[in-house]
């Protein structure tokens, strides 16, 4: 019974200056409201950049030409020509880790169809690639194994490259010439977007990699070999296996340098989170700057308060109450306040992260831990900038506070 008055007498006070009070709960409404967003957009973020790595494909690894070297001068990765599809096959059968595997060869150039033109990139593959980049046929068909040995002209279009060369007709069956050579569209690949460089995925033309090689780029050696693990436990194994197996093809020493280079997709997720992670920390932080003022706004009324009710104190103290109950009270009145500010900043904060998705069209993730975690700070903040104020009313001398005017 006695907390119910010691909590109604809180409240009551309260009431008593509502302009006050809520200038007060301001900001704490402001801080618990930007954390809350701040969190959301960089979840999201980290959301969006995962969602992009995913884009690339299932448990992938990436075989890419080394370097060459010239006295002191290094030319940079894929300088040397040293894949082959011997190489590739090679993978394939011999190392247990490995799920899926696809020669990759490249070239550019202006495509035209009709009296329309566009210009892209032209990745040559093997049957898996779809596989391993965990991709689709939207409509038509894939090319075959016998598309692949035949080396024949034929072609799958990226989603950019089918809407600006045929905007009103349907690209299957119908040709497109490359560097002058013709080759029939067998599909159009479903929608990939951006990757998380911010690059098109979709502005590509896919064809075998052997007919890259021999009609476009006229070279026998492949600019990357494209490959999937069998489970992402096991990227580490199939990358140890491919290391081993082609020192041995390339008949490399046991002390020089590979003269290949394999990325790890793991390895660029981990990196991306990573950053993402500290992103978000960075704009909690600065968001829980304002629950700091709002904090010490806290701290300043109730010092004003108790200045202003020295005298009710200590006619209180006079009839029976006791320091902790004075202690209590003003405690409660800190911890309404941060209360009530924590309740009405979690709505803004959702509300705000809701409306910075819909109109700046910004992944946000809203997540049940921010909530709990800007919420535990608010009361956190009320209780510690709220007990010296509270401390210092209870330690008043009845007699003083009595005579103060």
């Amino acid at each position: 019974m006695k907390m119910l008055n010691i909590v109604r007498s809180a409240f009551r006070a309260l009431r008593r200056n509502k302009m006050r009070s809520f200038l007060t709960m301001l900001g704490i409404i402001i801080g618990v409201g930007a954390v809350i967003a701040m969190l959301a957009i960089g979840q999201g973020a980290e959301y969006s950049v995962k969602q992009q790595i995913s884009s690339l494909g299932t448990n992938v690894l990436i075989v890419f030409p080394g370097s060459q070297q010239t006295g002191g001068l290094r030319m940079g990765a894929g300088t040397v020509t040293t894949l082959t599809e011997e190489d590739a096959w090679a993978i394939q059968k011999e190392c247990p880790a490995v799920a899926f595997v696809s020669p990759g060869a490249r070239s550019g150039g202006q495509v035209i169809a009709g009296n329309l033109n566009w210009g892209t990139s032209i990745e040559g593959t093997g049957a898996d690639y779809l596989e391993i980049r965990s991709w689709a046929v939207e409509y038509g068909e894939f090319y075959s194994e016998q598309d692949i040995k035949a080396a024949a002209k034929v072609c799958i279009l990226g989603k950019t490259v089918a809407d600006a060369l045929f905007p009103e007709s349907t690209p299957v069956g119908q040709n497109v010439r490359i560097r002058n050579v013709p080759f029939k569209v067998l599909g159009v690949l479903s929608k990939k977007g951006q990757n998380a460089m911010g690059m098109d995925q979709d502005d590509i033309i896919l064809a075998p990699y052997t007919t890259v090689l021999r009609r476009l780029s006229h070279s026998p050696y492949l600019r990357q070999v494209l490959v999937s693990a069998t489970s992402p436990s096991s990227i580490g194994a199939a990358q140890t296996q491919i290391t081993e197996l082609l020192r041995m093809r390339h008949k490399i020493a046991p002390y020089d340098a590979d003269d290949f280079t394999i990325r790890n997709q793991s390895d660029l997720a981990a990196t991306a989170t990573a950053t993402t992670g500290i992103l978000t920390i960075l704009l909690a932080s600065i968001a829980s700057v304002s629950l700091l003022v709002g904090g010490i706004g806290i701290m300043n009324i109730m010092l004003v308060s108790v200045t202003e009710r020295t005298r009710e104190i200590g006619i209180r103290m006079s009839v029976g109450a006791r320091g902790r109950d004075i202690l209590t009270q003003f405690l409660i009145e800190a911890l309404v306040l941060s209360l009530l500010g924590g309740i009405i900043g979690i709505l803004l904060g959702v509300g705000g992260s809701v409306a910075i998705s819909a109109f700046a069209k910004w992944p946000t993730i809203i997540t049940v831990f921010s909530i709990l975690l800007s919420f535990g700070f608010s009361i956190a903040i009320g209780i510690f900038f709220g007990f010296y104020p509270a401390r210092k009313a209870a330690l008043l001398n009845p007699i003083d506070a009595l005579r103060y005017e």
